[in-house]
């Protein structure tokens, strides 16, 4: 992980932070840029890093005067003076930083609305795009501009203590991490937080949106009082070959209230199969098996087969390395998503219990959620036969228990650093 504040005397940068595999060039992971909301620093994405960091080099920045990019990155605060344009081409000036010629984006709301402007006007920079509870036009511009001359001269307080209501359902609104983003609004730099409200109030992409040519994703929610369901219709059928995916049981802020699905409609949009460049040779398929090995079972897995490995076994682990995983995973008809249902599937109907702990961590190492997980394991009980459902149910269960234990033993252990920091 990398975290970077902006260079104070040269060219504008927002904060920003890098998580991923390491490195940024050729020859690493491809990057992905991901786009906040109006009053969210880039903490709103936490949900999403464990998995999309699996896959790429996750960049996320601060908007002006919210986490850690000050205020002044915006030389203009005067009222009426920002647009999207300007906030955009902080994101550029950041890849140009980086050293990125192309990136994958994802944004929510203000952040897609940016992904937005970035695909129609510099589409030679953006390979895919991802648009979440976003829209091409946010509302009539005077509600805007009334946001705005509250943050001006009341703050950001009173805008947060209406917020739970435009970001979450009422389910959630309660929830710790809710308070905890909503808390975060009352910190924002009001001016900032202003011209950013300028921003939308002038945004208006709407006769644009057919110039954009990169593969675009709109996530929408069914509860989202701030861009309702027909904002999302409003961009897919405007945006060339755009897809829809609608989330229900969450509001505006759907990548805190609803992470999972959220995580694997990303997944699936930014990961399409490989073409069929698989290696020819035993040596090259042993590499690229191991490679394939480590993303799917973990690193921490597979070092424990290698350290257990004897004279006698040795042919075996050689074996399944390049013909299991050097021959079928890499193969590019089906994704590895598939591939680990039909593996869930298989191992469930022959009573592999122990195999299918192994790989019920697998599959949530390739993005499926515990709810895909569980529909797997039902469709199984149906054509396996239920006492082996039943078996199975309840090594997944215990492995799914464990592993949402070790998450947040983890973030109690970050939060703790954090708070020695």
């Amino acid at each position: 992980m990398t975290s970077r504040d902006p260079h104070p005397m040269t060219t504008p940068l927002p904060h920003y932070r890098i998580d991923g595999p390491g490195g940024i060039g050729p020859g690493a992971a491809p990057p992905l840029v991901l786009g906040p909301s109006l009053g969210t620093s880039l903490a709103v994405w936490d949900a999403q890093i464990p998995v999309l960091a699996q896959h790429f080099n996750v960049i996320r920045w601060d908007l002006p005067g919210h986490g850690g990019t000050p205020a002044h990155v915006l030389p203009d605060h005067t009222p009426g003076a920002t647009r999207i344009a300007d906030l955009g081409r902080l994101v550029l000036n950041l890849a140009d930083d980086l050293g990125l010629a192309t990136f994958d984006y994802a944004g929510i709301s203000l952040g897609g609305a940016i992904g937005a402007w970035l695909a129609v006007h510099h589409p030679d920079r953006i390979r895919s795009l991802a648009m979440v509870c976003s829209s091409a036009r946010f509302g009539e511009p005077s509600t805007w501009h009334d946001r705005a001359a509250l943050a001006r001269h009341k703050g950001t307080g009173p805008i947060a203590d209406t917020a739970a209501s435009r970001w979450f359902t009422p389910a959630f609104a309660a929830d710790p991490v809710a308070e905890a983003i909503i808390e975060e609004l009352r910190g924002i730099d009001p001016d900032a937080y202003a011209a950013c409200c300028d921003a939308l109030a002038a945004y208006d992409l709407r006769a644009e949106l057919p110039r954009i040519t990169a593969p675009t994703l709109i996530i929408a929610t069914r509860d989202d009082p701030v861009t309702p369901p027909a904002h999302a219709r409003e961009l897919t059928d405007s945006i060339p070959e755009a897809a829809l995916t609608e989330i229900p049981h969450a509001a505006h802020l759907a990548i805190v209230e609803r992470p999972a699905p959220v995580t694997t409609a990303l997944l699936n949009h930014l990961t399409p199969p490989t073409p069929d460049h698989r290696p020819s040779d035993d040596d090259s398929r042993h590499t690229a098996g191991m490679t394939v090995r480590r993303e799917v079972l973990g690193d921490a897995h597979v070092d424990r087969a290698i350290a257990c490995t004897s004279r006698f076994t040795a042919p075996f682990q050689d074996f399944i390395t390049r013909y299991a995983w050097g021959e079928i995973w890499t193969r590019p008809g089906l994704s590895r998503r598939t591939r680990s249902c039909i593996t869930l599937t298989a191992l469930v109907a022959h009573g592999h219990l122990d195999e299918l702990a192994m790989h019920v961590r697998a599959a949530l190492n390739v993005g499926l959620t515990p709810d895909e997980i569980q529909e797997v394991l039902l469709q199984s009980a149906i054509y396996c036969g239920v006492p082996a459902a039943n078996a199975a149910f309840a090594v997944a269960d215990h492995i799914l228990r464990d592993v949402t234990s070790a998450a947040a033993a983890a973030s109690h252990d970050h939060n703790n650093d954090e708070g020695k920091a």
